[in-house]
């Protein structure tokens, strides 16, 4: 059904994902395309006494900083509500910025790891010698690790922070600091 309208999708359990490849050119023309795709999706659910959730899409346009500069079209109509496209968008844990620069992703991995050293910290010396190196691989190194391929070729500066994080936890592991 989504290819019908020529376009292309990815599918996780209850979440679906529909792509459109445009030039900034024909924006109205790939956003028609959507909402007539959107709407074939939600007639076909409603036959099979399903129903779709539209103030759960989210749209976001990706592209280069001169693409993007381009694109007028801000607010997109979807069924009984207006979605408006975003700046960047969660997939699968992972934060995708519209510019695919992941600086979004590195910020909330830097904030969650130094949220859960902040929280360990004051009880380390009530656990044992094993827990913390437990606790830090579940919560932190687990999250750093998820998708770190997708950091290839980022900035340094991104990678400086990520990497932060994960000293901040050495250092807590250690004792160094």
């Amino acid at each position: 059904m989504i290819t019908q309208h020529g376009l292309r999708f990815h599918q996780y359990a209850d979440d679906s994902q529909i792509y459109i490849s445009t030039t900034v050119s024909e924006e109205a023309l790939a956003v028609q395309r959507f909402m007539a795709c959107v709407k074939a999706i939600n007639d076909w659910m409603s036959s099979s006494r399903l129903k779709l959730n539209p103030t759960k899409t989210e749209v976001l346009w990706l592209g280069s900083s001169q693409q993007l500069s381009q694109i007028s079209i801000t607010d997109i109509p979807l069924q009984s509500t207006t979605i408006r496209v975003k700046e960047f968008a969660g997939d699968l844990g992972v934060i995708i910025d519209s510019k695919l620069s992941l600086s979004a992703n590195a910020v909330a991995l830097c904030r969650t790891g130094f949220y859960h050293l902040r929280q360990l910290r004051p009880m380390l010396r009530s656990l044992t010698h094993e827990a913390p190196r437990t606790l830090i691989q579940a919560f932190i190194s687990s999250r750093l690790d998820y998708c770190n391929s997708l950091l290839y070729s980022v900035s340094d500066n991104l990678i400086r922070r990520v990497q932060s994080a994960q000293n901040a936890a050495a250092r807590l592991l250690t004792g160094a600091g």
